[in-house]
């Protein structure tokens, strides 16, 4: 009897062991839903082990971006190739986007959430005007590479990364040693990543309990319109946009794509950071998807600064609401605006949580709206974010597939390996 007690335990620990990540996740996911529910606003004790979660998860965030790109840009040594894949890349993350954009104000035309508030003019203020084009390219470049880390501007660094990669190839065999430290150092950041994200199951049990014990039903009832249109928004643009371009582009199965990448939704769902999401996004890619080593160092890094497809929609969606909810009447020319700007926007827009409210506040300005309406949906931003975030992973890993399959670089007995 001893014996069997002494047991018990262990059986618990290898059952565990046993279950997949994005499985430890899900449950950690469920297991905070019900533990926020029955402990309210009490179950904010559990926030500060999502917070180091967060932390965790960010602090591979710059280094990742940086050595995956570097290494990504020294695997692809033929600058004709190196070439198409970028165009092709920077081209399809703007269709998507330009797609999801009108999926929003089409769901905000519709449901009409903010019709009836009646909340009258706004307080006249005085609205930053919008940088020019030019100016935003030219922040691109860095005039210190080292500062730009130490900022976390991701754009920068991008640029830094292709150009100290494109470097390197051009030197050709003396940059060798160079490139053998970058492939041994990313070596080291993915084992790292595996750490961070071992620990992912608590810090998202941690983050969705605070999150449901701080929403109750009374508060989203107001906007629970606003709330229906992002989320069902995001739905159609993941499966017709993402998963039907799919399987028209490509004749791949998008079952198979949604079953690949879940384990990244998951965690995007919760931390509500696809630039902190990328590490998970990369390896499903890699090793669910089979895409390549190549491919994904370079598209997916790209894709968690300008591709922003659940951004833009929520963009769109609650530019629309915010006039409907002040009594303004907007025409062709401003939804017009609302999608160029929502657009360029979202390039460059930090991959972090809270950075869709920022960007709002520049939709509104530009198009001249109220940036008090920023107010409305501030309080519901968290569980927008969920949805608009998981959408934007969703599409950077959909992206990877659709260049991966174009360039020859997708392994198909891995992509299928999930059906089995």
């Amino acid at each position: 009897m001893n014996t069997s007690v002494a047991q018990a335990p262990s059986s618990r620990t290898n059952v565990w062991q046993r279950l997949q990540i994005w499985q430890k996740v899900l449950i950690g996911l469920i297991l905070g839903a019900a533990t926020g529910f029955m402990l309210g606003e009490s179950a904010a004790i559990l926030l500060p082990i999502g917070k180091a979660f967060i932390s965790a998860i960010k602090m591979l965030v710059v280094p990742l971006i940086f050595i995956s790109l570097v290494c990504g840009v020294t695997a692809i040594k033929d600058v004709t190739r190196m070439g198409r894949i970028g165009v092709k890349t920077f081209a399809t993350y703007i269709v998507t986007t330009a797609i999801a954009i009108p999926i929003g104000l089409i769901m905000a035309i519709w449901l009409k959430p903010g019709e009836g508030m009646d909340l009258g003019s706004a307080t006249s203020m005085d609205i930053k005007e919008a940088p020019s084009i030019v100016d935003t390219l030219l922040g691109i470049i860095p005039t210190n590479p080292f500062a730009s880390f130490a900022d976390g501007n991701v754009l920068q660094i991008i640029l830094f990364a292709i150009f100290l990669g494109i470097a390197i190839n051009l030197v050709g065999e003396k940059a060798d040693p160079v490139r053998k430290v970058f492939d041994a150092f990313a070596d080291v950041m993915y084992k790292l990543t595996d750490l961070v994200i071992a620990f992912a199951p608590f810090g998202v049990f941690a983050l969705i309990a605070t999150t449901t014990g701080q929403y109750g039903l009374d508060v989203l009832l107001p906007l629970l319109k606003v709330i229906a249109g992002v989320y069902l928004g995001c739905i159609i643009h993941a499966l017709f946009t993402l998963g039907g371009g799919l399987a028209l582009l490509t004749r791949l199965s998008p079952v198979q794509f949604f079953k690949g990448i879940f384990e990244a939704q998951l965690v995007a769902f919760s931390t509500t950071t696809a630039a902190g999401t990328l590490p998970v996004t990369m390896a499903c890619a890699r090793d669910n998807l089979g895409v390549s080593k190549d491919v994904s160092s370079f598209v997916l890094p790209v894709g968690t600064t300008i591709n922003l497809d659940g951004t833009a929609l929520y963009q769109a969606l609650t530019a629309v609401f915010i006039a409907q909810a002040y009594g303004i009447d907007l025409g062709m020319a401003e939804y017009g605006m609302i999608l160029l700007t929502a657009i360029l926007a979202s390039i460059g827009t930090a991959s972090v949580p809270g950075g869709g409210l920022i960007v709002l506040s520049l939709v509104l300005s530009t198009v001249g709206l109220p940036l008090e309406g920023i107010a409305l949906v501030a309080g519901i931003d968290r569980i927008l974010d969920m949805a608009r975030t998981t959408i934007n992973v969703t599409g950077d890993a959909a992206v990877s597939v659709l260049i991966a399959h174009s360039e020859g670089e997708l392994d198909k007995e891995t992509y299928y390996r999930k059906a089995e």
